[in-house]
């Protein structure tokens, strides 16, 4: 440990008894400021304090440690004030770290307080812990919804390589994530039905943000280099529509419509099993059939390519 200098053992007392002397001092001017307790004080508790010396002491130390809890209360509650305005800045509404059941039970709570629920965006990497896992929170939300935007990790993309070579066995990895995206596919194409739109497609770009947008919430969470996502904290900024511009909410909301109207990013045809590029205007380019099976590179190469007019 670093010892201190004199220069600063001298200002850490000076501060301390200057701390003292202002507490003093307070306390004093609010006894006299009170004109019932002050003749209470002067002539009733000060003439026979001054004959008890120790409950003189015992009664000026008890003051000074109300005083002081006081004080340090109304320091917390400006602290935390300041906080809630950033919060309130930053459109935050709930955080969680934990991932037990208590936390997912809240959480379950939350969402479905929320008042609307009728159309889903939902960007993940294999969006398997929200469509196809038994203790999926979303299960209810996403059977009710009627319009449900995903966009998914390209399984068989050059990120999604890179992805799984960052883990302790790449190729177990990326087997993972391909059979997690099918499983994916099968659970949005059992939810095709009357009254339902559904939309995928599936980007080729490193993951970083896990976004679920329900009405004007969105819940963000970090799932950058790894597949335990769970262990990153979990965020949910608001939408305020009197300040629409203001917090996380719009701005992570025009960078999930920025990727899901590029042209790069195809979009899955659940009837015909294929993948359909197109333009920036969003007129067809071209489909790739999406027929990758587990195995070796012949097999998880698009067999053909039909080009489109522009």
């Amino acid at each position: 440990m670093y010892a201190k200098s004199p220069l600063l053992n001298f200002w850490h007392s000076l501060h301390h008894i200057a701390s003292h002397a202002v507490i003093t001092l307070i306390a004093v001017a609010i006894a006299f400021s009170l004109p019932k307790g002050a003749s209470y004080i002067l002539f009733n508790w000060w003439p026979r304090m001054q004959e008890d010396a120790r409950g003189l002491l015992y009664t000026e130390i008890a003051f000074a440690a109300l005083l002081v809890l006081v004080m340090n209360l109304v320091k917390l509650a400006w602290d935390y004030r300041g906080r809630a305005r950033i919060s309130d800045i930053a459109s935050l509404v709930y955080a969680q770290e934990s991932g037990d059941w208590l936390t997912r039970w809240v959480k379950d709570n939350k969402i479905k307080q929320l008042p609307w629920k009728r159309d889903l965006t939902i960007k993940a990497v294999t969006g398997y812990g929200t469509f196809a896992a038994d203790d999926s929170v979303m299960r209810t939300i996403i059977d009710d919804c009627y319009e449900l935007r995903v966009m998914l990790l390209d399984p068989y993309g050059a990120s999604a390589e890179a992805y799984a070579a960052a883990h302790t066995d790449p190729q177990a990895t990326l087997a993972e994530i391909r059979r997690e995206v099918a499983a994916s596919i099968a659970a949005l194409r059992r939810l095709q039905g009357p009254g339902k739109t559904i939309a995928l497609k599936f980007y080729d770009e490193a993951p970083f943000w896990k976004l679920v947008f329900i009405g004007h919430h969105v819940w963000v969470r970090c799932c950058h280099g790894t597949r335990d996502a769970d262990k990153f904290p979990e965020y949910v900024f608001a939408l305020q529509p009197d300040k629409p511009m203001r917090g996380f909410f719009p701005a992570f909301y025009t960078d999930f419509l920025n990727q899901w109207s590029d042209p790069r990013y195809p979009e899955y045809l659940f009837e015909s099993d294929e993948l359909v590029y197109r333009n920036s205007t969003g007129g067809e380019v071209r489909r790739v059939p999406y027929l990758r099976q587990e195995g070796n590179a012949a097999d998880v190469m698009p067999q053909s390519t039909i080009l489109l007019p522009a």
